[in-house]
């Protein structure tokens, strides 16, 4: 799935002579933390967040926080006094898959969208990414997480699939995830029932190890220790 499907569109966005006041007031009445800095024709030349916000204000615990030189001083800021200009950007091309391991390579929360006159057309944060996801894996409808641990053979998730299907369940979605024996897989089938005694009772009669899926953590992962 390409993340113009998922990226917000209507985004609030400054120019560079935007005053940081302002700035803070806008994010505070949209609630969002990030504000693209456009040109009048929608180029991209930066961005403000409320990282750098918060680093250009004084704390509230300053003497004077409150002075009339102070408060000059912060009106005569602008965005692009205080925006990031070397800023990563995505395409609207990027998947989902693209878009979130670059967050966490990156570590940002959010990527302005861009097209390839650097205009903008969207941002896409955490937050889209994580309503995707929702949607894309059907975990938003009532349903169980089941956990089965399966060897790496050919035809292994057509049977899974297959006992499941034969009991009238039907899916959300399905997850193959790395396990530390590297012979192996974990499967995480999200099932629509909340009823699976039957269906677990038929995957272990099979042969299957029924994992927990609460019990999962990164350190089932190849390369890591408990």
């Amino acid at each position: 799935m390409f993340i113009d499907k998922s990226m917000t569109k209507e985004v609030v966005t400054i120019g560079k002579d935007t005053g940081i006041l302002e700035a803070k007031n806008l994010m505070d009445r949209h609630k969002v933390r990030h504000l693209p800095v456009i040109t009048e024709d929608g180029t991209l030349l930066g961005i403000v967040t409320d990282r750098d916000l918060r680093s250009a204000m004084p704390s509230i615990a300053m003497d004077d926080f409150d002075s009339a030189q102070v408060r000059e001083k912060l009106g005569r800021l602008k965005a692009e006094d205080i925006m990031t200009s070397d800023l990563v950007t995505v395409s609207p091309t990027y998947t989902l898959q693209d878009a979130i391991l670059l967050m966490q390579k990156k570590k940002v929360g959010a990527f302005p969208v861009v097209d390839q006159q650097k205009k903008l057309l969207g941002i896409i944060s955490i937050r889209d990414l994580m309503r995707a996801f929702v949607n894309v894996l059907g975990i938003g409808e009532p349903g169980i997480l089941l956990g089965i641990l399966v060897e790496q053979e050919k035809g292994n998730m057509k049977k899974i699939v297959d006992a499941i299907t034969e009991e009238n369940i039907s899916f959300g979605s399905i997850l193959v995830a790395r396990y530390w024996d590297e012979s192996k897989r974990a499967v995480f089938p999200y099932l629509l029932t909340n009823n699976v005694a039957r269906i677990k009772k038929k995957l272990t009669g099979m042969g299957y190890t029924l994992l927990d899926p609460m019990e999962w953590y990164l350190d089932h992962l190849p390369g890591m220790k408990k």
